[in-house]
């Protein structure tokens, strides 16, 4: 498959929302149950590390970082989002996007990302460890989704090998 990485631009919104909306809709990939507006998600999210993949056109996965706080001892400290496309997963775009990712976010100055992932979300489980995640607890049932179904979440953190080079 011949897609392609790039930073993410207002111009890419559109297919961003619908791959985040197929996430949505899997039930086990966010606790998000509505769409942000551009605005919105804008707004909660860091401003550089934002990759989207594209095949031609169509964008089919994104990732970006949110900050964990206000606090700026945690300057370097951002929790990952990444979604693909229903049809692109398990391809290896998740993979790509993730280690290009990584990188972005140490050449920006991160020192630690973490991801929350829904505890039943066994393929970004396994994505985060191949891209040197490691498991580092579990919250039990931390959210209670609109069915009333709780879910245990799986922290997940990647620590920067830069770490100390400063």
């Amino acid at each position: 498959m011949d897609y392609n990485i790039k930073e993410m631009t207002e111009t890419d919104w559109q297919g961003v929302v619908k791959v985040y909306s197929e996430g949505i809709n899997t039930g086990k990939a966010t606790f998000q149950t509505e769409l942000p507006s551009l605005e919105e998600w804008d707004d909660s999210h860091i401003k550089t590390c934002r990759l989207v993949a594209h095949l031609g056109n169509i964008v089919i996965g994104w990732c970006a970082l949110s900050p964990t706080s206000s606090r700026c001892v945690y300057a370097g400290v951002a929790e990952v989002s990444i979604y693909i496309g229903e049809e692109y997963r398990g391809k290896g775009i998740g993979k790509a996007l993730l280690t290009n990712l990584v990188k972005l976010s140490e050449e920006n100055g991160f020192w630690t990302l973490q991801s929350g992932i829904i505890k039943e979300n066994l393929g970004s489980i396994v994505l985060h460890k191949s891209c040197g995640f490691r498991e580092i607890g579990i919250r039990e049932k931390i959210s209670k989704m609109s069915s009333g179904e709780w879910h245990d979440v799986i922290l997940m953190e990647r620590r920067s090998k830069i770490i100390g080079r400063d």
